[in-house]
């Protein structure tokens, strides 16, 4: 049977197997009628002695079948000389459905089953039911015991299975969920840096070049005012060197239309996400850069879960005044009055990043958002943001 051989439960029925079938040999040998029983039984004990100590028994189904060959000889000729041999049988049950596989350990209970019963008739002895139930139940009961304990074990290695695939999912989770938060609060100083510190020292220095054109050029404050402004520009440097160091990393092995190349390529499909870039591409602020990835990584992600789809696209444009996404799959669609706000993408939940939040992050930046579905019909998210500055948006 396919159990552990060194566990200590297989070991301790190990161990009180052989001592049945020693003390079963020794009870024979004390009764027999002559020298001969005695012989066969200490051949039998010699025999079962060696496989019992040798390792490659425990190791090689072959050497297995070949001492419990061996052994079985030697039991039926002690069963030969005496009819008491009759109750080896037993421990030889067992033996026979722990060293050898099903399709070979049951035809071979049965075999020494009906040896017993056949010896122990050949001795003459009385004919009565316990001639035949004896054996027979014995070996209903040890089939019933080793079958039974290997589907308990078979079931506890599941159990075990089950539990170590659990505690390594808790432990990714664990982990998927600290990178994230630490990606979350990545983006959030990045854009509270650009938002409040970068766009005032900016404004202070466009202040400042104003005031020092407005100076005369023999003014005092001149320098001083160049100082302020050059200290300015410094430390918008600084800030702008900040935001990019907090940018996700995704972004920061390259552009945005990389970054979107590279999840395409990346996606376990079907369907295959093909990403295409139409105009001419322009430097867009961190802000822009990192809500158009998370959104197509979003958007990418539900097609993947959910679409069915048969192919994907993402599109990048760069357009006069403004840059757009577009994420198109031909998937099973769905009605997107009908979801939920609480609810992610397509219906079900996706991890925070469904419509709702692909939605706020547009309108964040002054942009627009768009979902186009219906049942049977595929699916597009289209998301537009302006250019800085150009004066248009949502």
């Amino acid at each position: 049977m396919d159990v552990r051989q060194h566990s200590p439960v297989v070991v301790t029925l190990r161990l009180c197997l052989y001592a049945l079938f020693t003390g079963l040999l020794a009870l024979t040998a004390a009764r027999a009628h002559g020298p001969a029983t005695v012989a066969a039984a200490l051949g039998t004990g010699a025999v079962f002695a060696f496989g019992a100590l040798s390792p490659a028994v425990h190791r090689s189904r072959s050497a297995s079948a070949v001492w419990l060959a061996a052994l079985g000889v030697s039991w039926l000729v002690l069963l030969v000389f005496s009819p008491d041999a009759l109750w080896a049988a037993f421990p030889l049950y067992f033996l026979q459905l722990h060293l050898l596989p099903v399709r070979w350990s049951l035809p071979a209970v049965a075999a020494t089953a009906a040896a017993a019963i056949a010896g122990f008739l050949g001795h003459g002895e009385r004919l009565n039911p316990g001639v035949f139930i004896g054996p027979l139940l014995g070996a209903a009961v040890a089939v019933a015991t080793v079958l039974g304990y290997e589907a308990l074990y078979r079931e506890s290695e599941r159990r075990r299975e089950l539990i170590e695939e659990l505690v390594a999912a808790r432990k990714e989770l664990a982990d998927a969920e600290r990178t994230a938060g630490t990606l979350a609060e990545r983006e959030r100083l990045a854009r509270e840096i650009h938002d409040t510190l970068a766009q005032g020292l900016s404004s202070i220095q466009l202040l400042l070049r104003a005031a020092q054109r407005a100076l005369p050029a023999d003014s005092p404050a001149g320098a001083h005012i160049e100082q302020a402004r050059a200290t300015a520009q410094d430390n918008l440097a600084e800030a702008r060197r900040f935001v990019h160091a907090l940018t996700p990393p995704d972004l920061e092995r390259g552009s945005l239309a990389g970054a979107l190349e590279r999840l395409c390529a990346g996606t376990a499909g079907p369907p295959a996400v093909r990403f295409s870039v139409s105009g001419t591409p322009a430097e867009l602020p961190t802000p822009y850069e990192v809500a158009l990835l998370r959104i197509a990584q979003s958007a990418v992600g539900n097609t993947l879960r959910h679409a069915r789809a048969g192919r994907a696209e993402v599109t990048l444009s760069f357009m006069d005044t403004a840059v757009a996404l577009d994420v198109v799959d031909d998937g099973v669609g769905f009605v997107p009055d009908a979801v939920p706000a609480t609810v992610g993408g397509r219906g079900v939940a996706d991890g925070g990043f469904g419509l709702p939040a692909m939605r706020s992050r547009a309108r964040a930046l002054g942009g627009t958002f768009a979902v186009e579905s219906a049942p049977g019909q595929g699916t597009a998210v289209a998301v537009t943001l302006p250019y800085p500055g150009s004066g248009s948006g949502a």
